[in-house]
């Protein structure tokens, strides 16, 4: 698990740009939560209803399609809680309407922790350009989280106040926390492979343990996720010890 702390959520809230980008990154994560009674929500913020090159395809039928392999995976995973904020694929921006939206969904789930990937991630190495949907997603969520959803006169009709403890940000480079997913990969890549429209015939076993493989390695774990994980609620500092006290053994 956690290799830091060991710590396993009571809830936690995924937030993403579409259907299938929780699956790719943090899956493993999410579904040995659940396992171990953590109650895991779902927030997507787009459809994904242009993720198609098929001939004839709609928007509307996309999104119908792309909803239903969410649900799927999320079945494989263990989440049951899933909000779908609708918005259009590719036109996604950190808006203050969209982070309204957000911390109204925060303070209603009310979650311990949140996950979302990097907004600072824009270029990696050779072969990709995040996507502008994935940023925005990330952005929103860190403003909607620290400190929108916990000030009780910004937005009030959204609900009341709420103080996340923990945000876990998927990170690439800049990590401070590895959970070991050893035992959850197997699930992973199920819950990818229901994102039929997206994966079609491509089998993601190899790609998703290599990633995860390289990711555990540096830590002794066969395969692992990575994260940056900022503390929000600071923790009470410890009380120094009577050091005259210790030595006559009352302590």
């Amino acid at each position: 698990m956690d290799k830091e702390n060991g710590q396993v959520p009571e809830s936690a809230m995924v937030i993403v740009a579409h259907p299938d980008d929780a699956e790719f990154s943090m899956a493993g994560t999410i579904a040995a939560w659940a396992r171990r009674g953590c109650r895991v929500i779902y927030v997507l913020c787009t459809d994904g209803n242009v993720g198609s090159h098929e001939p004839g395809m709609t928007r509307e039928r996309l999104a119908q399609i792309r909803r239903a392999e969410q649900r799927a995976a999320c079945e494989v995973l263990g989440v049951r809680d899933i909000v779908f904020l609708g918005h259009d694929d590719g036109q996604l921006e950190p808006t203050l309407e969209l982070r309204r939206e957000l911390v109204g969904v925060v303070r209603r789930y009310r979650p311990e922790v949140v996950l979302t990937t990097d907004p600072t991630t824009v270029l990696t190495d050779g072969d990709y350009i995040n996507h502008a949907d994935h940023r925005a997603a990330a952005q929103a969520a860190l403003d909607a989280v620290a400190p929108a959803c916990q000030m009780h006169l910004l937005w009030p009709e959204m609900g009341e106040p709420h103080r996340v403890q923990r945000v876990y940000v998927r990170s690439m480079g800049k990590a401070n926390t590895w959970i070991d997913i050893g035992e959850t990969i197997d699930l992973k890549i199920e819950a990818l492979k229901k994102h039929v429209s997206q994966v079609g015939d491509w089998d993601p076993s190899d790609m998703i343990k290599q990633w995860a493989a390289e990711t555990g390695k540096e830590k002794g774990m066969a395969y692992a996720e990575a994260f940056r994980v900022i503390n929000l609620v600071r923790r009470p500092r410890e009380e120094p010890k009577d050091s005259s006290a210790e030595q006559k053994g009352s302590e």
